[in-house]
Order: C-alpha cells, then structure tokens, then sequence
C-alpha cells in the first residue's frame, strides 16, 4: 500500500487515477498504451481494461506482464488478483488463432458442375483442441469453414477457409471474443519507384523525425508474414502523411490513398509533389470532379459510397480492383464508411495502413478497424510530442454561456436534440466570439460550428470568410491558401474542416457547437492548431451553462483529458476575463 501512488485498481477492471498524486502524469502516459479513459471529472479520471485495449497493445507487443507491472508499479493499494488474471487470459487470447497459407483446392464453377477452377484457400489454425472445438460451434463462423483432415498436409486443429472470406472471418471471430493474428503473405503489388526526396521541391531540407520513421517501420515490419497492415495514431500536426509517404519510401509499390474530402486529396498531391520523386503524370485525382486512375491514386471515402440507387451497388468501388494496388492508405481511418468496410474485408492480401489521430468512433466500430484495416501498430501520446516541440503548446478554454431568458420556455419543452440545437445556437455566444478575437489580434483564427444559420450569423456579424460543405472547390482552396499567406486572419468553417486540412499557422480556435458528444471531433477540431509554432495556441469552446451541452461537452473533452489536456472553465457575464 502507498498512498502516494496515483491509480486506484478495482475488481470490476475500471482503474481510478487520481490527478494530483505526484505520479499522475507519469501514470496517465504509461496506461496510455492498453487501456481506455472513461471519465474525466476534476479528480478522479476513470479508464478501463478492456478486450481490444488488450489486444491492441498485445499486437504492438505490449505483453500482459508489462500492463500488469504498470498497474503494479503506480497502484495505491494492491491490485486485485482477479484483474492480473483477466489481463493474462484476455490477452493471451491474441495469437491463439491464426491464420495461414493453405492449399489450391479444385472446386466446381458452380453446383453440379462437372467443370472445376483452382480456388485458394487458407489454414484457420486453433491453437487447442478445445478452441478449436468453440470455433466449430459457432454458427456464424462455421458456414465459412471446413474442418481439414489428418493427413492431408494440414496443421493440427486447423480448418480450410477461401481466401475471399480472409476479412469476414476476422470480423467475426473478433465478436466471439477471438482476435486472428493474419500471418498470411501479403501481395507485392505493381512496382512503383518512389522516393523521398531529400531536399523538397519547393528548395527545403526533408528532415523526417524519429518517431516517424518508427511509425513506418512498425507497419512495414520486416515485409514477411503478419506485417504490412495496421493502424498508426499520431496527433494531428505530428505529420501523419509524412509517415504515409515514408511507408510507400520502403514498399515502393502501387499506391491507393482514401482520404475525406476534395481539399485534403488535393493536399495529398502537393505533398508527393513535394517531398518525393513522383511526378504529376504518376498522380491521379479520383473525386466528383476528376475520376481518373494512376500508379497513385488519391480518391474520397464520399464518391467510394455514392451510389444512384439506395439499395443498388457502389459504381466507384471498382477502383479497389482497377490496378495491382500493394498498399492503401486510409487516411483518418477512424471515418471509415461502413460501406467501406465490406470492400476492405476483400482486400486483405494488399498491404494497407490506417492514419489517425484518434481511433475513437461513436458508433463502436473500432473492432472493424481493427480485424479489417488492422491492429495499432504505433502510438505517441500528444504532450511527449508537446514536450519536444514537434507539436503546439496548448491551452484549452470552456466559456460558459448563459442562456438567454426569452429563450427558456423553448428549452424548458424542446426534446433533447433540440434542447441541444437550442444550447449550440445561444445567440449570446457571438459577442463572447466577438471579445475573445479582439483580445488576441495576434492570432489566426478558425471559428468552428456545426450550424449553418449559426455560422452564416457569425460571418455577417464578423464580414470574414466562410467554408462549408457547399463551397465550391476553387474557392475554398484560394480561401484556405489566403489564410496561410496571411490575407484572412479569420475563417469561420463549417464541420467540413474538421479532417486532414493543413493551416499550419492557425493558433487559436473557437468552437462555437459541436456533434453533441464526438471525442473524435473535439480531437480534429483541437488538432487543426497544433502545427508546430513560437506562440500557444488556445482552443476555446463555448457552452450554454445548465443545459445539456454541457453535458454533451463534458464528454467531448474526455479524449483530450486522457491525452494530459485540461480544461480552464470561465464563467461569462458580459465580461470576458481570461486571467481568472
């Protein structure tokens, strides 16, 4: 027992940090890698242990010993033996069930057929015989499996499984509580001769930091068996298509790069232009506005799910087939479409990576990116990056609002979406934006909102520039390119800005209404002024005091908390005072 130790490690596997014990910080940076933040109230931030935390930091190689010695070494009183126990089981569950090559095995081309095709299959190889008799049981998983003979050459408790079912197996295994170590060859691909350039085009050194570089060689691996696939978590500003161009620098091969709207496939091309030896006519544009096919490809996750007819297929996902791709790279792979996922389940042979920021996803869906895109491969909390400088300092800042007395009665009987559409639109949220521009003129500032009407009133008010999903191409890029040169010092932007957009000088932001609860957006919106630079950047968030925004807001903030960011709280009341 050591009451000056930080974690409080309960029977239930929830673990109690709490904030102000001398080791609190270090604590919170050491369970960073395999569990997840609950709750961030004042004192005590909750985290959990959870299955694919586990599993996760088992594929990085972070063993049950070394969580087990973390728990131990920053627990306040003993850790319960139940727990040590559930974190060796669980994750020893990793690598239990593998995948491997298997056999061609001849196969009519339809029932009752006497004409036959050579079919691919893999080996799905239980470690035990009683695993191996739980994955026979279970009926989803069964339908694609057949049990292998003794004899034939195949492993001991093993099943055949078509290699086109690679992906939904993985999937469904992983919901029976068994994640697959893949140690299936992946294919090579079309060669592509690509290279970092060591001086970029534009007459720049190319200095590619450390940690980025182990980035990509924790994806690349050694090119064998059960490497080349996964997902990579940097902070946004951390130069995340930096460590994408590195891993194609390695594989040099055919590239498909999905990334989440037209402004961010444009920056993809600059950047190979940049800071490596492809040229224009080796780059192709496949969006709305431009659908062509090159030995790199970068497209949109929108015009991949466009389809004429809502029941009908998607025309554009036989881009995935067009070429002899040997990587893809699904940029913020935690907006994964589910659509998407159907495709990404085939293509389980190609080399492919997930980059982001977050793998928070409201709906669940980090089990899919996990089994399909793959396991995290490579991790760095923010503030070690903050400590080094590789990104901004930062300050977060929660304005609190009160709402206006004409508007209580419509609060008072509004559902609870409205109530927060209520909340997000206080109108006296604009002078408060308004005060906090002109006490920083220093600064450039993104104004951030989810409500058109609310941002368009803004705009008026402000006479600045504005983007939104309606924003014709054109315009929004010359819009984005006169804030960088420093021709705007304001842009208000919709939600559409929340992803993969480069404003490396932008150093303050004020959220004016969010998608309710979103971690990952409160995770986006803080990273688009974390480019490295000289000042602090301050992120503001303006909240309706005593309505349900509040609430929604409280849980927006936990990922940041768990990445060692605080928020200062300011009461409004016609005066803002930032040195409160």
């Amino acid at each position: 027992m050591n009451y000056e130790n930080p974690l409080i490690v309960q029977g239930d596997r929830s673990l109690l940090l709490d904030v102000h014990a001398p080791l609190a910080e270090e604590c919170r940076n050491a369970l960073i890698p395999f569990a997840e933040l609950e709750k961030s109230p004042e004192h005590l931030h909750t985290y959990r242990l959870t299955p694919l935390s586990l599993w996760n930091a088992a594929s990085a190689g972070f063993s049950a010993d070394d969580a087990a010695a973390v728990l131990q070494k920053y627990a306040r009183y003993d850790v319960p033996q139940s727990v040590v126990a559930w974190l060796k089981e669980t994750a020893s569950r990793f690598g239990k069930i593998k995948l491997i090559e298997g056999p061609d095995i001849e196969v009519p081309v339809k029932e009752g057929s006497d004409k036959k095709v050579l079919e691919h299959h893999l080996y799905l190889v239980a470690e035990s015989l009683p695993i191996f008799k739980e994955i026979g049981a279970n009926h989803s998983v069964k339908k694609l499996l057949t049990a292998s003979i003794d004899g034939d050459g195949a492993p001991q408790f093993s099943f055949l499984l078509k290699l086109t079912d690679r992906g939904t197996i993985k999937q469904l295994l992983l919901q029976a509580g068994w994640p697959v170590k893949d140690e299936v060859a992946l294919i090579d691909g079309e060669p592509l001769d690509v290279s970092l350039r060591q001086t970029t085009a534009a007459g720049k050194k190319l200095e590619i930091r450390e940690y980025q570089r182990g980035a990509a060689r924790a994806l690349v691996g050694d090119k064998g068996p059960g490497t080349g696939f996964g997902t990579i978590v940097l902070p946004c500003g951390a130069g995340k298509t930096i460590v994408g161009m590195t891993i194609m620098d390695l594989l040099k091969t055919s590239t498909l790069i999905i990334t989440t709207n037209i402004s961010a496939v444009h920056q993809w091309i600059d950047e190979l232009l940049d800071k490596t030896t492809l040229t224009a006519d080796q780059i192709a544009e496949y969006s709305g506005e431009s659908k062509t096919i090159k030995q790199v490809t970068v497209a949109t996750y929108q015009v991949l799910t466009w389809r004429p007819d809502k029941e009908g297929p998607y025309p554009h996902f036989s881009i995935f087939h067009e070429r002899p791709w040997g990587l893809i790279i699904y940029d913020e792979v935690h907006m994964l479409p589910a659509p998407v996922f159907r495709v990404v389940a085939d293509l389980q042979a190609v080399r492919r990576v997930g980059l982001t920021a977050t793998l928070v996803r409201e709906d669940g869906c980090e089990g899919y990116v996990f089994s399909l895109v793959g396991p995290k491969r490579y991790d760095v909390p923010w503030k070690e990056l903050e400590r080094d400088q590789w990104i901004a300092t930062a300050e977060c800042i929660e304005v609190r609002i009160d709402l206006p007395a004409y508007k209580e009665i419509d609060y008072a009987v509004a559902t609870v979406r409205e109530k927060h559409k209520i909340a997000s639109m206080n109108p006296d949220k604009l002078p408060v934006v308004r005060k906090i521009i002109d006490q920083h003129p220093d600064d450039k500032i993104l104004v951030i909102g989810q409500y058109l009407q609310q941002l368009d009133e803004i705009v008026q008010e402000l006479g600045c520039p504005i983007i939104t999903g309606k924003t014709p191409t054109a315009e929004r890029d010359k819009i984005y390119q006169d804030f960088r040169e420093g021709k705007i010092r304001v842009l208000v932007v919709s939600k559409v800005a929340n992803f993969a957009i480069d404003l490396p000088d932008a150093s303050l932001a004020i959220q004016v209404s969010g998608t309710f609860g979103s971690r990952q957006e409160e995770a986006q919106r803080l990273g688009r002024i974390l480019r490295p630079k000289e000042r602090k950047s301050r992120f503001f968030t303006l909240i309706t005091r005593s309505t349900v925004e509040e609430e929604f807001g409280s849980n927006r903030q936990k990922f940041l908390a768990e990445q060692g960011y605080e928020y200062k709280i300011v009461r409004y009341d016609g005066e803002l005072n930032l040195d409160e």
